[in-house]
């Protein structure tokens, strides 16, 4: 069962339990009332009521248990661990594997692939911070907790969360760098292809180009916004896709199954012990002969 624990610092002196728990480990009302009805809540070691007074320097531990879920089947994958704690793990996700199992989705997946890594803990409930298309490669954040996911996903496109990308595009960009900054929304009678347009929800990605050659560019990108397909949807919207995406460009052989968009660098402070974790994934395997001309007709 996950446990918490906060020394009570001065700020929080007089405070209840319940402004305790959400101001000092910025637990979501949800968790603290799975702790209250189905955990445990100790001051000092000992069961105290959520609306309880506190003192600086008291202790306070909180536990919680997880949600049911049904285990996802485990698939033996070789998964590249890039970072963990017995909070958060970071995994280089593969393409064109699918982020987590749907109904749609045919097996494995990385959902399957986490749950066999982590041994097929009777507890397992699958929580990615956050998920990369099929298509796309690199590296993505899986909380082990419910807490840690919480947490996470406040900061997402936030500066304490910061994911940067790489793409090769077809053609050239009209500038070297800039943001683009057209709003996304669902293409009609589409299920899951967007466009960008008025009514949109607004959409902003920073990018700055790297390298010309092979009619081709490869570019770095950062989400200041994250919409489904984003980095996609922009790149087509400046008559460059992404080599290889069969949904706003054209599918390519050299890339089967997947399209040319890496998730290369995340960075991000931890929310329980604060220091800073990044971490790097290179793509210049895949990325390399993409922009090195032919030799041959």
């Amino acid at each position: 069962m996950p446990e918490l624990h906060l020394t009570i610092p001065a700020e929080l002196d007089g405070q209840t339990v319940r402004q305790a728990a959400m101001k000092g480990l910025g637990m979501s009302n949800g968790l603290f009332k799975r702790a209250k009805f189905h955990g445990q809540i100790l001051l000092d070691g000992a069961p105290v009521l959520a609306n309880a007074a506190i003192r600086a320097g008291q202790t306070l531990r909180l536990s919680f248990p997880e949600k049911e879920n049904t285990a996802p089947a485990p698939a033996a994958l070789e998964l590249r661990v890039a970072f963990e704690d017995e909070h958060l793990m970071m995994v280089e996700k593969p393409a064109p594997l699918p982020s987590a199992s749907s109904p749609r989705q045919a097996l494995p997946t990385l959902e399957n692939a986490v749950y066999a890594y982590l041994g097929c803990p009777p507890d397992f409930v699958y929580r990615p911070v956050n998920r990369l298309d099929k298509g796309t490669s690199g590296l993505m954040l899986v909380a082990k907790t419910a807490y840690g996911q919480d947490q996470m996903q406040r900061l997402l496109h936030t500066d304490l969360f910061q994911r940067e990308y790489l793409a090769v595009a077809e053609g050239r960009l009209p500038e070297k760098e800039g943001l683009i900054d057209l709003p996304i929304r669902k293409m009609d009678g589409a299920t899951v292809k967007r466009e960008t347009g008025p009514g949109g929800k607004e959409a902003r990605t920073w990018y700055r180009v790297l390298r010309e050659e092979n009619h081709r560019s490869l570019v770095w990108l950062r989400l200041d916004t994250g919409r489904t397909h984003q980095i996609r949807v922009h790149l087509s919207a400046l008559g460059c896709p992404i080599v290889g995406d069969f949904l706003y460009g054209t599918e390519s052989a050299e890339l089967p199954g997947r399209f040319a968009l890496h998730s290369f660098r995340c960075r991000f402070r931890h929310p329980v012990t604060g220091q800073w974790v990044e971490r790097e994934s290179s793509p210049e395997a895949i990325f390399e002969p993409l922009l090195t001309p032919s030799h041959f007709p």
